[in-house]
């Protein structure tokens, strides 16, 4: 990334740390003077993740578990979700659970094309045709005709794993869903999956994952990449409240590179092209920080510094 524009105003504000909201205006122009250099000079370096199915997208996306809590005005969360699209972050998750599929829905109007969307369904309701019912649902909550994917939320013992994935692959066929996976499964219930007949089709596995929660490093993470398949990775600035932010290490990392903490904590989860993070934000301007992330490289001496303040299996 070029510090053209951002060591001109570190030398107008002698160099002192900005806080993220500082930061706003001057990441958002940042990542335009990235984009003019990268339109110039070579191919764009954003970093994407390819699914075992050839399908590409960006490594970063939007979040929605607590858009639609009243946390900050439907306006704002809606211009917010469309700023991320513009911004290359075009994948959005959501869940029947959340509350989120209308809001969403009215973001992505007159531009579904563009957006790569994921929903999930609760797993109480997957029994019979549960998971059709539930997809026909959000469907019309999201005023749209198909899934890029579809999940299932947690892992359930009242249906076997093979009704679920036989509900999936009928979905595929029927063009309801493009692709499906799981989320919040360990090793023993992916095994488990990938002996159903089909199960094997499983897109990803969305799970936690941040600098502050690395525990999928020794478990889930090493079995998805095995297989060649990606993982998700929510609360990937620190779940709520995102303690992340306010860490010592990233906000310096941060301001060597010219961005914000949360830029710092998102490039480390994307850093090998194997995740996928979705942070959440209902602020257009933060939404902005963050997209920073995608073309973020961090240094091996960044990455040292990080895994000494941020062990795994700590």
């Amino acid at each position: 990334m070029s510090l053209s524009y951002l060591e001109k105003y570190d030398n107008r504000h002698e160099n002192r740390l900005l806080n993220r909201r500082e930061f706003t205006g001057l990441c958002a122009a940042a990542m335009l003077t990235v984009s003019l250099e990268a339109a110039a000079q070579a191919p764009a370096a954003a970093r994407t993740v390819k699914f075992r199915d050839g399908r590409t997208v960006p490594a970063l996306g939007q979040g929605s578990a607590r858009l639609a809590k009243g946390r900050h005005p439907e306006a704002a969360v809606i211009e917010a979700l469309r700023a991320g699209i513009s911004a290359g972050m075009t994948l959005i998750d959501t869940a029947e659970l959340y509350g989120s599929e209308e809001l969403i829905g009215r973001a992505i109007a007159g531009q579904r094309d563009k957006v790569f969307l994921v929903s999930k369904v609760w797993p109480t309701h997957v029994a019979g045709d549960g998971v059709a019912r539930a997809c026909e649902a959000s469907l019309r909550r999201l005023g749209t005709d198909y899934l890029d994917l579809y999940l299932l939320h947690w892992p359930q013992k009242d249906v076997g794993i093979s009704h679920v994935v036989a509900a999936f692959e009928d979905l595929v066929t029927k063009k309801k869903i493009r692709s499906w996976g799981v989320s919040n499964f360990g090793v023993r219930e992916m095994e488990e999956l990938f002996r159903v007949s089909r199960g094997d089709h499983c897109a990803t596995n969305q799970v936690p994952y941040n600098l502050g929660d690395r525990d999928i490093e020794r478990s889930v993470l090493p079995w998805c990449r095995r297989r060649g398949m990606p993982v998700m990775a929510y609360s990937p600035l620190g779940g709520e409240g995102a303690k992340l932010l306010r860490d010592p290490t990233l906000a310096k990392i941060g301001s060597e590179h010219g961005c914000t903490a949360a830029a710092v904590a998102l490039a480390w989860a994307i850093r090998d092209g194997n995740v996928i993070a979705i942070p959440e934000s209902g602020s257009t301007a933060h939404v902005k920080e963050n997209a920073i992330a995608l073309m973020l490289k961090l240094t091996p001496q960044d990455l040292q510094t990080l895994d000494a303040a941020f062990p795994s299996g700590r």
